[in-house]
């Protein structure tokens, strides 16, 4: 479904934000990409999405180029950023009805899929309302209502749990088990290793633009001891935790 050669991303500092990333996703798999915070992670989706051009490399989304069929890629992927940047100043509905207009979903389909939609998230009081007045949790509800409303075959999901109510959270990890079943995929990143490990079948984590492990969490295990996901992607990626001196809370 994904295939990364050789990947990488450098800003004008010559800050290498991606470094020789290869990488495979496969069709029907969970594949959750971790790392802590400026790992490369939303570099890389970016890149994956077509927001922003590799500096060098190759991306193939079902053995499809993104530099040669950048639109045709684009249509089979739903996108969830890590900040939900919407249109404020028109209503919910607006800006689902613009949405299901940009990728041609019929209009039987689309009321059908909404009206599940808006019940999973309970958007449905607050749909015709502007956007400007909704909460963060109700935009990160409705950026995932409109990505996911032209059922594309890949989800692509940054950091989607946070500011998600716990119900809405349990409602969207049963999605996406749902839509692997289905022989379609999920790539989602995340920095909660509690659903990494409920929901993904494999894992990569990326640290400080680099690959340091691709594989199952049991394959993790194996490697580098029988501990919780927490303390092994904290050993994996060399955090400083451990070396904290907490003695003046005593």
């Amino acid at each position: 479904m994904i295939k990364i050669k050789n990947l990488e991303k450098t800003y004008n500092n010559n800050f290498k934000a991606v470094k020789n990333m290869n990488l495979e996703v496969k069709k029907g798999e969970i594949f959750g990409f971790l790392g802590p915070n400026g790992a490369g992670k939303t570099t890389t989706i970016k890149m994956i999405t077509g927001i922003i051009q590799p500096s060098s490399g190759e991306i193939f989304v079902n053995g499809l180029n993104i530099k040669k069929d950048p639109l045709k890629i684009k249509q089979s992927i739903g996108y969830v950023s890590d900040e939900p940047l919407l249109m404020e100043k028109l209503k919910g509905i607006e800006y689902i009805k613009f949405i299901c207009d940009m990728f041609e979903v019929p209009p039987l389909e689309r009321e059908n899929r909404l009206e599940k939609l808006l019940k999973h998230f309970k958007l449905g009081e607050a749909i015709n309302n502007p956007i400007s007045s909704y909460s963060h949790g109700m935009k990160q509800k409705l950026s995932l209502i409109s990505t996911l409303i032209h059922n594309p075959d890949l989800w692509i999901l940054d950091e989607p749990i946070v500011g998600l109510d716990p119900e809405s959270a349990f409602i969207l990890k049963k999605m996406m088990k749902n839509h692997t079943q289905n022989n379609k995929t999920v790539f989602f990143s995340t920095h909660i290793m509690e659903i990494a490990e409920k929901v993904c079948d494999r894992i990569a984590i990326i640290n400080k633009g680099e690959i340091i492990f691709m594989g199952t969490i049991e394959q993790l295990k194996e490697n580098k001891g029988n501990e919780s996901l927490e303390d092994l992607f904290l050993e994996v990626t060399e955090s400083e935790s451990e070396k904290i001196d907490f003695s003046y809370l005593d």
